[in-house]
């Protein structure tokens, strides 16, 4: 089962704010109902966001949906916002008379070769 709202912003959809009263939303979703509604336009596309449109209001008009809509959307921001978790580097490695070991890291400096004793 998909959640709903998963897609697009569910207020952009609507055409709204995020901080918009119930009744702005009644009244954006009935402006856009008239616009996109299967009576007045045969296309695949209108009906398709007919679809989306329809799905966000019944989201955004029961307050409980609304109030878990927008956790789950703060969330999403947040993860947008925090910095990127640091890159490890691919481990690797280094086969030695038929055995496989760890590469030793990499240091700075001359590269010096020595026999390594396992």
């Amino acid at each position: 089962m998909q959640a709903r709202g998963q897609g697009a912003d569910l207020y952009a959809v609507l055409g709204v704010e995020p901080s918009a009263k119930a009744e702005l939303i009644t009244s954006a979703f009935r402006a856009r109902v008239r616009e996109l509604h299967p009576d007045t336009r045969v296309d695949a596309a209108t009906a398709a966001r007919f679809g989306e449109v329809r799905e966000a209001y019944e989201t955004l008009r029961d307050p409980v949906l609304r109030a878990a809509y927008d956790q789950t959307r703060e969330r999403a921001y947040d993860r947008e916002r925090a910095p990127a978790p640091p890159v490890r580097p691919a481990r690797r490695y280094v086969v030695v008379l038929g055995t496989v070991r760890p590469e030793p890291p990499l240091r700075a400096g001359p590269v010096r070769w020595e026999r390594m004793s396992w």
